[in-house]
């Protein structure tokens, strides 16, 4: 019987091979084959973003690595707030917390640059060093000191990356389901739908791996549902994924920061064992278990999501 572990390695190797083609397409873009393809995904986007239904402006900002794309709301002078999405998700992700987010928070919702969304990767893909210049840069832009993060599975994993830093300038953290950054996938057998999804996208496999990954798939706006499809149809995925390794316990140890981590009764990618491990080497760790809830908790159950955040951040 094959481990977990390596099953995972297998099934990522082939993604990134189906995936490496695509430098033969004409249209050169790290992430999407088409300008077609990138412009349906850019309106399917558009429209998403309606759903955050409050008042929010858009800035494309270069980076070292390319150009950022970051959507801010809330007050100027509300507590900085940075959102970092799950993988594939964009900064769409957040319409069902938004309202009570951007309520006393300024925001500062920026889409990672190596997925299919409104930031666009110029360079090579970024290691992690890397990818922590890209958001410092961006937070220099916006003079961000003392700004608290919440973070979903890969951005989770990110906020985490970030947080080990020597110097940085975060304050709070609200990891939710932080994809890596405790232990490896929890339930890979389960999760191969959406690698599957990947290599060979259909609508069919889309509506088993919402089922995987949520307990309320229905809750799912469809205009937030289409554009997830979409990113998952267009878009390749990058070896970024294989560098997302559990960090060490001396490196959870140097994340002082007080920290939040929430998972879902149901989820596929943590377990309880990923909150023991946050309570044993976190200094300054807060955990809870959202009931009814799998890796997609800010939709599956965001009233409960919401509140639990918003009680720990103010």
């Amino acid at each position: 019987m094959i481990k977990p572990k390596i099953l995972l390695r297998i099934l990522l190797f082939l993604l990134l091979a189906s995936c490496a083609s695509s430098k033969k397409a004409k249209f050169e873009d790290y992430v999407f084959k088409t300008k077609a393809e990138k412009q349906t995904y850019i309106n399917s986007y558009n429209k998403a973003l309606k759903l955050w239904d409050i008042p929010y402006s858009e800035e494309n900002i270069k980076t070292s690595f390319g150009t950022a794309h970051i959507i801010m709301a809330g007050p100027k002078n509300g507590k900085d707030l940075v959102l970092l999405h799950g993988m594939d998700a964009s900064s769409t992700m957040w319409y069902p917390n938004i309202k009570v987010l951007a309520k006393n928070h300024r925001i500062y919702a920026i889409d990672f640059i190596m997925e299919p969304n409104k930031s666009t990767l110029t360079a090579k893909p970024l290691s992690s060093d890397e990818i922590v210049i890209y958001y410092n840069e961006i937070f220099a832009q916006y003079k961000l000191k003392k700004f608290d993060i919440v973070a979903a599975s890969r951005g989770g994993w990110i906020a985490a990356l970030l947080a080990t830093q020597k110097t940085n300038s975060i304050d709070k953290l609200v990891l939710l389901s932080p994809a890596q950054t405790f232990k490896f996938i929890d339930k890979v057998g389960k999760t191969t739908s959406a690698l599957m999804l990947k290599l060979f996208p259909s609508e069919k496999k889309f509506g088993k791996t919402l089922v995987t990954f949520s307990t309320h798939p229905e809750k799912i706006s469809p205009i937030y549902k289409r554009q997830f499809y979409l990113a998952n149809k267009y878009a390749k995925s990058n070896s970024s994924m294989l560098k997302m390794t559990p960090f060490s316990d001396d490196e959870l140890k140097s994340i002082t920061n007080p920290v939040l981590v929430l998972i879902g009764d149901h989820d596929v990618i943590n377990s309880e064992e990923s909150l023991e491990r946050a309570q044993k080497y976190l200094p300054n760790c807060k955990t809870k278990i959202v009931k009814d809830a799998g890796h997609f908790l800010s939709i599956d159950q965001s009233k409960i999501v919401n509140d639990a955040m918003i009680d720990f951040l103010e």
